[in-house]
């Protein structure tokens, strides 16, 4: 691991540049759906919350509608910009890629964001238009708008459409990973093409799938480690080297998220959640959209 974020470590990306194994999540709880270009006052006050407890690693989206909160938020911590992650991503503006990130960085404020992803596959018609938008991300990081491009809910076929034709690989796959969805094909494979895959949804086992096979497990991990269960999901993921994204509106739990950097799971912990985990499947987002690859 590299440089730190304000006490936070980062894993390398294939591009040299470096992200933080733990993130604040501004959707899709927080996003606004009426998109009315209000400033939602109460959504600034919950990310400078989380900015003020110690995050800095700060994950948006155009589709959230909320981008504008998050650069307000930025602006009003008086912490510098060196000092930020800024992952936004694109959907609604697949068409024009290059549009889409300068209407993101007037809402942000900002010069550039540090990642930019294409938020899902399912806008696209066909290869052809998939690979259209992937020219128009790397025309982005090129102009120096974006530090890393990557992709989200990319499955290993959608991957490997862009894979055929890219000049620049994408760096990152967000992607709902937790105990009840390993990607067990689609993680290692993306690994050996030096794509890394950051959860979302990682804490899924507690707050929607609850009860299930890893619960006991979870019950005896905390009492050892002196940390709540959704921390255990959390330093679940990154002790695969799978950077998490987390949300919450309570300070008092962002603030023990943060503890994940302060222990470890054992090799075996790890795998004993996996093979407990393995015993049920359970999708909490994007349901319907995957079909036969529903456990890709």
């Amino acid at each position: 691991m590299a440089k730190l974020y304000n006490g936070v470590p980062t894993l390398k990306l294939n591009d040299g540049n470096a992200i933080p194994v733990l993130g604040f999540g501004i959707g899709t709880a927080l996003s606004k759906p009426d998109k009315n270009g209000k400033l939602d006052p109460n959504l600034v006050k919950n990310i400078e919350t989380a900015i003020k407890v110690g995050y800095r690693h700060l994950d948006a989206a155009e589709s959230y509608g909320n981008e504008a909160e998050l650069g307000a938020a930025i602006q009003n911590s008086k912490v510098t910009r060196e000092e930020f992650f800024v992952t936004t991503k694109l959907e609604q503006s697949l068409p024009d890629v290059e549009g889409a990130i300068d209407a993101s960085l007037k809402r942000l404020g900002l010069d550039y964001v540090d990642l930019y992803l294409i938020h899902s596959p399912f806008g696209f018609k066909d290869k052809s238009t998939m690979r259209a938008a992937w020219k128009g991300m790397e025309a982005v990081q090129r102009s120096g708008k974006a530090k890393s491009i990557g992709v989200s809910n990319f499955l290993q076929s959608h991957l490997e459409t862009i894979l055929e034709t890219c000049e620049i690989k994408p760096a990152l796959n967000q992607t709902e990973f937790h105990m009840y969805l390993q990607r067990e094909n689609l993680v290692p494979w993306s690994k050996e093409q030096g794509i890394v895959t950051s959860a979302y949804g990682p804490q899924t086992p507690i707050t929607k799938a609850k009860p299930g096979p890893v619960d006991e497990l979870l019950a005896q991990l905390t009492k050892k480690y002196g940390v709540d269960e959704g921390e255990i999901c959390l330093r679940w993921c990154i002790d695969q080297d799978v950077p998490a994204i987390t949300t919450s509106s309570k300070e008092t739990r962002l603030t023990d998220y943060l503890r994940v950097t302060a222990f470890e799971l054992t090799p075996k912990e790890v795998e004993d959640l996996k093979q407990a985990g393995y015993k049920k499947h359970y999708r909490g987002f994007w349901k319907g959209k995957f079909g036969e690859d529903d456990r890709s």
